[in-house]
């Protein structure tokens, strides 16, 4: 105790500014009326990744120069989606590396970083992690060995380190985990590796598992028959981005990935529940709620692990509690979060697989679209029509802006042959890249939606959107090039190029009073203010 408070006493010393941050749940709870900061992955539990400052705005943004760009030291894709809490910035650099930098300056404060073994099975996805949670004075990361581990906000001191499962058999971390009230929620990666998916809480002063919700039910469980034989043993189901919360319903809202095999659904005849689902567990006890499947028996590697976004609107003359998704498989969906009944499904993008939805929202599959030996073009490729990067909502326009992959691709279906720790997948897809596919960002009206504009892109984009009351949305592009749109007529408004594919989140804090926007692009994390 003695060596702890010595170095909280250096570090006071050293960076006197800083070392009160003290992130409580109310304080996340109530992320609106602090702007200044972004205090979890989408800026607030709604996940609305909208910021309510409005100092940048449509006739200033064009003043927009950076203000300081931070490099790391790894090749691989910098996903990071920044924590800002009274002016230190906290990121992840991959391949499990945490650094709080002086939101001021860029300055490093300090950085931690995992000590891996010699070899990390990453199966399916490349070895990146896309942020930290914070609660009190402790950083929460996953690591690619499938560790949880809690750091002292202020030094980077390892205070809990947690074995989530076996790294040997494809279970990964990549995303942030979610700090709600005493636990720490953290999903698994490990889709085409044919994990046995799950969702796990863990008490945020021990690291002790607090519960584990199966996201594939066991024999005796409800919905274990929509598994045939051993299936449910490898059958994903995936948790592998970051979910949102509703604190007054206590329900967790949490994506699930596709079922293993991806592609070869012989095997598993039947809906596999709950693979490409929303789950609404109840934070206390992790028991599910109430689920909704987007695509029952996928076979074309459609997770629905994209962020949920709880937002109000009137339904029928009514207002309701809503979640709404723009899914992997094409169709954006309104579900009511308090019970998980069905109230709109409509396609967003291109999509050649379902005639439509019918009135529950289950999906009318068009014959001949599963995956073939010599292969069957559909739309979307298996990166979908959107993926893991945010949507965002803004309450000022009542729009939902999602950005868009517009990519057709074979599919393949081949044998499937379980092994743990080795690429369990059943085929393989070939994408119409190239001048055949091409991005957009696209607002959607919350309550229909319908297309309100679109911001056409070169090519498929890999980051997600920031929408702000200064009537903005940010973008970022894989040619490099971080924009701003008119939130409320799409117009481009400012760009500049990074020199970097972009595949990373936006954020919008203070710094001095001043607004600022940072985002990731190639291996830079640059940071943006008016000059």
């Amino acid at each position: 105790m003695k060596s702890l408070r010595f170095l909280v006493t250096a570090c006071s010393l050293l960076f006197p500014a800083f070392v009160l941050a003290q992130v409580p749940y109310k304080r996340i709870v109530n992320a609106a009326s602090e702007p200044g900061n972004w205090l979890t992955y989408s800026g607030n539990y709604q996940a609305h990744r909208f910021s309510p400052l409005t100092e940048i705005n449509p006739q200033n943004v064009a003043r927009l120069k950076p203000a300081w760009v931070y490099q790391i030291a790894a090749r691989s894709r910098f996903e990071t989606s920044p924590l800002v809490v009274d002016g230190i910035m906290y990121v992840t650099e991959p391949p499990t590396k945490v650094t709080a930098l002086d939101s001021r300056t860029g300055r490093r404060l300090w950085t931690w970083q995992r000590a891996m073994p010699l070899v990390v099975r990453t199966i399916g996805f490349g070895p990146t992690n896309r942020g930290v949670a914070i609660l009190d004075d402790t950083l929460y990361v996953g690591a690619l060995d499938c560790h949880l581990i809690a750091l002292d906000a202020r030094s980077g001191a390892v205070r809990w380190a947690t074995k989530v499962a076996d790294n040997t058999t494809g279970h990964s971390i990549t995303a942030a985990p979610l700090a709600i009230d005493g636990k720490i929620i953290v999903g698994i990666s490990g889709g085409e590796a044919g994990i046995r998916g799950f969702l796990d809480a863990y008490d945020a002063k021990t690291g002790k598992l607090a519960w584990r919700l199966w996201t594939v039910p066991a024999p005796g469980e409800p919905g274990h028959d929509t598994w045939s034989g051993d299936s449910w043993k490898t059958g994903g189901a995936p948790t592998w981005v970051t979910g949102s919360f509703d604190p007054e319903l206590n329900l967790i809202y949490w994506g699930t990935g596709n079922p293993g095999p991806d592609w070869n659904g012989d095997v598993r005849p039947g809906d596999n529940l709950y693979s490409c689902s929303l789950l609404a567990v109840d934070a206390s006890t992790g028991k599910l709620k109430w689920y909704f499947q987007f695509t029952p028996h996928d076979v074309h590697d459609w997770d629905a692990t994209e962020i949920p976004v709880l937002l109000d609107a009137s339904i029928g003359g009514r207002t309701r509690k809503l979640v709404a998704m723009a899914n992997r498989n094409a169709f954006y969906y309104l579900l009511d979060r308090a019970t998980g009944e069905f109230i709109l499904g409509t396609p967003y993008a291109k999509q050649t697989w379902a005639k439509g939805l019918n009135a529950r929202g289950r999906p009318i599959v068009l014959p001949n679209t599963e995956p073939t030996v010599e292969g069957n073009l559909v739309w979307p490729s298996l990166q979908g029509a959107t993926n893991w990067f945010s949507p965002s909502y803004s309450p000022a326009t009542r729009l939902f802006y999602v950005a868009v992959r517009e990519m057709g691709a074979y599919y393949y279906k081949g044998e499937a042959e379980y092994k743990p720790g080795t690429f369990f997948a059943g085929g393989g897809e070939r994408a119409l890249a190239g001048d055949q596919a091409s991005g957009a960002i696209r607002a959607l009206e919350v309550e229909t939606g319908k297309m309100k504009w679109e911001f056409r892109l070169q090519s498929p984009p890999w980051a997600g959107v920031l929408a702000t009351a200064g009537g903005l949305v940010f973008g970022g592009s894989d040619e490099g090039n971080f924009y701003a749109l008119d939130g409320l007529s799409g117009k481009p408004l400012w760009d500049f190029q990074t020199g970097g594919a972009m595949a990373a989140n936006p954020i919008s804090f203070l710094i001095d009073g001043k607004q600022h926007v940072a985002i990731a692009a190639g291996h830079s994390l640059f940071v943006f203010g008016l000059r």
